[in-house]
């Protein structure tokens, strides 16, 4: 039976939502988190494991240093208290890709505390409270195959590649986020956006959500005003920013339908369903003490230096909130505008596209314009669009050079998304350069004067604002291959008439 969802302007307007997410990102080491295996992406399956990954008997886990310091990285960008003295622990469940029974994580004594991360949101600053940032590692991955959908519903056998099993796994969970009110599924994805340019920025990730080297577990939940916070749900693994904003949407539209009808809200995860926007039940929700944490026996305690976390905080980048801010001055633009670029996901790309050759403005316009109307009829993160900063820049280039117009570098633009080549490449097979022969451009002047008396003699006794109806015939002329201010100065010079 199929429900109707209420408004979303009608669920704001009656409840308060509550969100939390907990993002993962995998680092960028060489190794595993406790054993010498590699991390690459990719490769045949169960290839990159080991006695320690896999939990053979006998073999003893070791810790990366590198995750470590990486972690600390982390915690120190995002505002947090570096734990003195702190403990792995076994967290215990049974799960397929789970080749030990128990996954190697940090309980109640993380090495990362009480941070926090500011974003911008309908130009606010909205301050994310961070409870806690803490290292684990990562389980395999479970493949459903002879079903439709690629879960385990429907699917004739399941299989499991231990490949990512043990690859250092970072864990950076929020506070309750509270009083966003109609705003909660855009302060998410601000978050998530926010943290994986932060954790970019850091080089301890390439935080690829495609790949689920960043991957988003959204919680949310639904309260009237005034009352306690209603129950929560977590809906798992949701892998791109347009998703993060989606899932918080749809849920939030769920419960309230629930709700509404008198309902109760189950404390279970769902998942994220691309195609539909929708979330279906996964699972009921544990408890920490459904998993049984205890202290892992095998590991000794970390005890970072203070004086190695004072280094490594004095030798942080610049971050993404000050480097935009920097940006913002170099290029001269409004908050309004500022927040237009950030919005579309765009600070890098014009950035890199301005390194490349040409001006922020042209850069702007071609970013926040034509390619980011593509990228939302495709439903597609801005920076999967098919176009690279290099590629706009040498476009930018051909229409500085006098070689396109902007009609035509816009047919350009569409064949270098649609992967037929470099703008010069797609420029020359087209056939699409501007005409600049003045002695072809004269003739189609000339030809055109003579087919419209009426409109030559208006021009001739200064009405000049008719020019545009003969520049018009000699672009119909030559197919739009010329040069529009080039044509009204040649049509005047050819009436004899000022410009």
């Amino acid at each position: 039976m199929t429900t109707t969802l209420p408004a979303y302007d009608e669920v704001v307007a009656r409840y308060e939502p509550v969100i939390g997410l907990e993002t993962h990102v995998e680092l960028g080491t060489n190794t595993k988190m406790f054993c010498g295996c590699p991390t690459d992406f990719g490769g045949e399956p169960n290839t990159r494991v080991c006695p320690v990954c896999l939990g053979l008997p006998g073999s003893l886990p070791v810790a990366n240093k590198a995750a470590i310091e990486a972690i600390i990285r982390i915690g120190l960008a995002l505002n947090c208290s570096i734990a003195e003295w702190c403990r792995f622990a076994r967290k215990n469940y049974f799960y397929p890709d789970m080749p030990k029974n128990f996954q190697i994580s940090q309980y109640d004594e993380p090495i990362c505390v009480d941070g926090y991360l500011d974003v911008e949101v309908g130009g606010e600053t909205v301050r994310i409270e961070i409870e806690r940032v803490h290292l684990e590692e990562d389980t395999g991955k479970t493949l459903h195959v002879g079903g439709a959908t690629g879960r385990i519903h429907g699917a004739t056998e399941s299989l499991v590649d231990y490949n990512r099993a043990g690859i250092p796994l970072v864990e950076i969970v929020t506070k309750p986020i509270t009083g966003t009110g109609a705003l909660a599924p855009d302060v998410a994805k601000a978050y998530v956006a926010e943290l994986r340019d932060v954790i970019r920025t850091l080089g301890v990730s390439d935080v690829r959500m495609e790949e689920g080297s960043l991957r988003c577990d959204v919680n949310t939940s639904l309260n009237l005003p005034g009352q306690e916070w209603g129950t929560r749900t977590e809906t798992k693994n949701v892998n791109s920013l347009r998703s993060v904003e989606r899932a918080v949407r749809s849920e939030m539209l769920r419960q309230a339908s629930v709700l509404d009808a008198g309902g109760r809200i189950t404390q279970e995860t769902r998942h994220f369903h691309e195609d539909t926007g929708d979330t279906t039940p996964g699972r009921s929700k544990e408890t920490a003490t459904d998993y049984r944490y205890f202290p892992e026996p095998d590991l000794v305690p970390i005890a970072p230096d203070p004086a190695w976390v004072a280094e490594l905080k004095a030798a942080l980048p610049e971050l993404p909130r000050v480097h935009r801010r920097r940006l913002q001055e170099q290029w001269g633009l409004s908050d309004l505008d500022m927040q237009s670029v950030l919005n579309a996901g765009a600070v890098e790309l014009i950035e890199a596209t301005v390194a490349a050759g040409t001006t922020p403005a042209a850069a702007r316009k071609w970013w926040l314009g034509e390619l980011s109307r593509r990228a939302n009829e495709s439903g597609v993160e801005l920076a999967q669009i098919g176009a690279t900063p290099t590629q706009v820049a040498e476009l930018q280039g051909l229409v500085d050079a006098g070689k396109l117009n902007d009609k035509m570098a816009r047919t350009v633009l569409e064949g270098v998304v649609d992967g037929e080549g470099s703008p010069t490449e797609i420029m020359t097979s087209r056939g699409l350069e501007v005409v600049s022969d003045t002695g072809a451009l004269t003739a189609a002047v000339d030809e055109a004067i003579a087919a419209n008396p009426g409109i030559a003699d208006k021009i001739r006794s200064g009405k000049v604002a008719a020019v545009g109806a003969l520049v018009g015939a000699v672009m119909k002329t030559t197919r739009g291959q010329a040069d529009a201010k080039t044509l009204r100065e040649l049509i005047l010079e050819r009436l004899g008439v000022q410009g």
